[in-house]
C-alpha cells in the first residue's frame, strides 16, 4: 500500500465496518509509540471529533515522563484535548498480586471509561494494527484455546474499535516516516522477556522468510476463522434454544438434546464458554465426568458453579457460602480460581535465582507437599504459618492486618494439603513448605488475574 493511499483505506475501513460516524466524540488512547501517534494524525486529517487520553504507568522513568510529554506537545500542536493520568502501578501489583499486564489493562481502561463517561465520549480508539491481530493469534494457540482465540483482535469490542487492523507495522512505519510524525520506543518492546515479543522477534521473522505474503495470508486465514466463529455462534443459538432450560434460577442443559452428529464436547465447551465464562480445560473435565457417569464433583468459572445430575449439566450462581473447593493437580500446567488462573511449574532448585519474589508468585519445597492438593475459599477458623513466623496465625487476623478489602477477603484462596494450609493465594506461603538448603524440588506458582 503506498503511503498516500493510508488515509484513503484507514476513512474506507471505518466507513465499511460503521466504526464511526462525522457526529461521534472518539478518545483517542495515545502511548506515543508509532501505532497510536499515526492513529492520532489520521483521526485528525479524516476530520473527526476526538480528544486524547495518554496513561503514565511511571514504570520506565525518564522514559514514561518523556512518553508523556510528546503526547502532550503533539495533541497541542493539532489542536486536540489531551488528558493524561498517572498511575502508581506497582502499589496496585502489590496490592492485587496482578501482573504489570494485568493490572495496566484494569486501571487504562477503567479511566478510559471514566473519561467517556466526564467528557461526553462515544468510542474509545485503540491502535492495535494487523501485525498485533497475528502475534495475538499465535499467542492464544501456544497458550491453548478454542477456534474464537484464534480470531485475533476483534474489531470492536463494546464502545472499544480497533481502526487500524487493516494497516500492517510496515505500512504505519512508512507513514510516520513520510510525514514526520514524531513518536518514542517503548524499550521493553526490544525484551524477549514477554511471550508476545518473542513470537514478534523471533517467530515472525522466520515464517516471513518462508512465506514473504505471510502477513497478507495470515489476515486472510484470521479472516475465514472469525466467518467460522460466527457461523458457530449463530448453530449455538439454535441449540441453546433447544437444549438449555432456565428453571428456578438454574440453567439445565440436557445433552440428549443435542444432535448426536454435533461433537458433543465442542457444543458444551460454546455453551459455558460463552454464556457462563468456563475456561477450556474444565469443560474438558466436566464433559470426562459426564461420560463417566460421576456425579457429586462441582467446576467452577469466575461466577458460576456447575454439576452433573442424572446425566444432565446443572449451573447456577455461586453462593456465597460456596467454597469452590477444587482438586489442584500438580501434573498440570494451570489450575483456575475465582478471577485467577494458577500457573504452575515443576523444576529444580538450580533454576531458581532468587528467593525473594512477589506476593503473586509461591516457591514451595516439592518434597513437602503431601497429594491430594486442594484449593479453596478460605473460611472462619482458618490458621496457618506465615512464612518468617515461628507460631500459627489466624487467617482472618492476617488479611485484616494486609489491609484487604471485604470484597477481596471473599475472594481469597487457600490451597491445602489435607487440612493444613500450604499458600494463602496471593499473600504468603506456610512456614512449613518453605525452599531451605535441602530443598531439592521445588513447585512454582503464579497467580494471575483474569
Amino acid at each position: 500500500m503506498k503511503v498516500e493511499n493510508l488515509t484513503y483505506k484507514f476513512r474506507e475501513y471505518i466507513k465499511e465496518h460503521q466504526l464511526a460516524t462525522a457526529d461521534n466524540r472518539i478518545l483517542l488512547t495515545v502511548s506515543g509509540g508509532v501505532d497510536s501517534m499515526v492513529m492520532m494524525h489520521l483521526f485528525v486529517e479524516a476530520g473527526y471529533k476526538v480528544g486524547v487520553a495518554h496513561c503514565n504507568f511511571q514504570l520506565r522513568g525518564t522514559e514514561s515522563e518523556e512518553d508523556e510529554v510528546l503526547v502532550a506537545e503533539q495533541a497541542a500542536a493539532l489542536g486536540v484535548p489531551c488528558y493524561n493520568r498517572r498511575f502508581d502501578t506497582k502499589g496496585e501489583m502489590a496490592a492485587t498480586g496482578e501482573s504489570v499486564q494485568i493490572a495496566a489493562r484494569r486501571l487504562r481502561y477503567g479511566w478510559f471509561a471514566e473519561l467517556c463517561t466526564d467528557e461526553g465520549y462515544d468510542t474509545i480508539a485503540v491502535a492495535h494494527h494487523a501485525d498485533d491481530s497475528i502475534e495475538t493469534f499465535f499467542i492464544n494457540l501456544l497458550r491453548g484455546t478454542g477456534l474464537k482465540g484464534l480470531t485475533g483482535i476483534s474489531l470492536t469490542n463494546g464502545r472499544i474499535i480497533r481502526p487500524l487492523l487493516f494497516a500492517t507495522r510496515h505500512e504505519i512505519n512508512d507513514y510516520a516516516k513520510a510525514h514526520k510524525i514524531p513518536f518514542r520506543e517503548d524499550s521493553s518492546n526490544r525484551s524477549t522477556k514477554y511471550l508476545r515479543n518473542k513470537i514478534r522477534l523471533g517467530i515472525v521473522p522466520r515464517l516471513r522468510e518462508i512465506v514473504p505474503s505471510f502477513t497478507q495470508t495470515m489476515g486472510s486465514n484470521i479472516d475465514r476463522l472469525t466467518d467460522a466463529q460466527h457461523f458457530i455462534n449463530h448453530a449455538i443459538g439454535k441449540i441453546e434454544a433447544e437444549a438449555v432450560e432456565h428453571f428456578g434460577g438454574e440453567d439445565i442443559i440436557d445433552p440428549a438434546k443435542i444432535d448426536r452428529g454435533f461433537p458433543l464436547n465442542f457444543v458444551i465447551y460454546e455453551l459455558m464458554s460463552q454464556n457462563y465464562g468456563f475456561k477450556g480445560d474444565v469443560v474438558d473435565s466436566l464433559c470426562d465426568a459426564l461420560r463417566a457417569g460421576a456425579t457429586g464433583r462441582r467446576f467452577y468459572s469466575r461466577d458460576w458453579v456447575a454439576y452433573i445430575d442424572r446425566g444432565r449439566i446443572v449451573i447456577s450462581r455461586i453462593g456465597v457460602d460456596d467454597t469452590c473447593e477444587v482438586p489442584f493437580d500438580l501434573g498440570k500446567s494451570k489450575v483456575y480460581c475465582g478471577n485467577s488462573v494458577l500457573y504452575i511449574e515443576r523444576t529444580n532448585i538450580d533454576n531458581i535465582d532468587s528467593l525473594f519474589q512477589p506476593d503473586n508468585i509461591a516457591l514451595l519445597d516439592a518434597d513437602t507437599l503431601t497429594e491430594p492438593l486442594t484449593l479453596r475459599k478460605w473460611r472462619e477458623g482458618d490458621r496457618f504459618m506465615p512464612l518468617g513466623m515461628s507460631g500459627e496465625k489466624k487467617v482472618s487476623d492476617y488479611l485484616i492486618n494486609a489491609k484487604v478489602s471485604m470484597a477481596e477477603k471473599s475472594r481469597q484462596f487457600v490451597l491445602c494439603a489435607g487440612e493444613q494450609i500450604v499458600w494463602l493465594v496471593g499473600h504468603r506461603i506456610d512456614e512449613r513448605y518453605k525452599i531451605t538448603s535441602a530443598t531439592e524440588n521445588v513447585v512454582r506458582i503464579v497467580k494471575e488475574i483474569v
